[in-house]
């Protein structure tokens, strides 16, 4: 009996997904269809943030497909429809957005980051390293005469 109840979970679970939509476009030409292939792969889902509009299932990626389409259509090329993608949703869209003022923070904010900790592990390594050197030669004349004398008290 757990067996059915748990078969007719997945099943109703997956029936979900079968009725998921799939695009299909028909191109005047197969240069398009891989160049929309290429632009889908390249712009990000702005509703997913981790996916790019090829592999999301958002509406807004549906509609954003529908908008590269027919942009394609139309004549456009890709560096009109990527400006047009930007315009719209701002850099964000791209996942490997142009090197200007604005990302310049994205694309070496990661390398700064990395070399700061370098710089602070290699502070504290070296602090300690002089602290190490220093201890034991740091105690005066007379804190050394007073050490001894409690070692050889403990001793007697």
């Amino acid at each position: 009996m757990k067996r059915w109840i748990a078969a007719a979970v997945l099943g109703l679970c997956m029936a979900g997904v079968a009725h998921a939509a799939i695009d299909t476009y028909e191109f005047a030409k197969e240069g398009d269809r891989e160049r929309f292939r290429e632009l889908t792969k390249e712009l990000r889902c702005p509703k997913c943030q981790n996916q790019d509009i090829a592999d999301s299932n958002a509406p807004i990626a549906a509609d954003l497909r529908k908008e590269i389409f027919r942009m394609l259509g139309e004549g456009k090329d890709n560096q009109q429809i990527i400006d047009f993608m930007v315009d719209r949703y701002g850099d964000f869209v791209r996942y490997r957005p142009a090197l200007n003022a604005k990302t310049a923070l994205l694309w070496f904010g990661p390398a700064g980051l990395l070399l700061g900790g370098f710089v602070i592990i290699f502070v504290i390594v070296r602090r300690r390293r002089v602290q190490r050197t220093d201890s034991p030669d740091s105690l005066s004349a007379e804190e050394r005469e007073r050490l001894d004398h409690l070692l050889d008290k403990n001793q007697e």
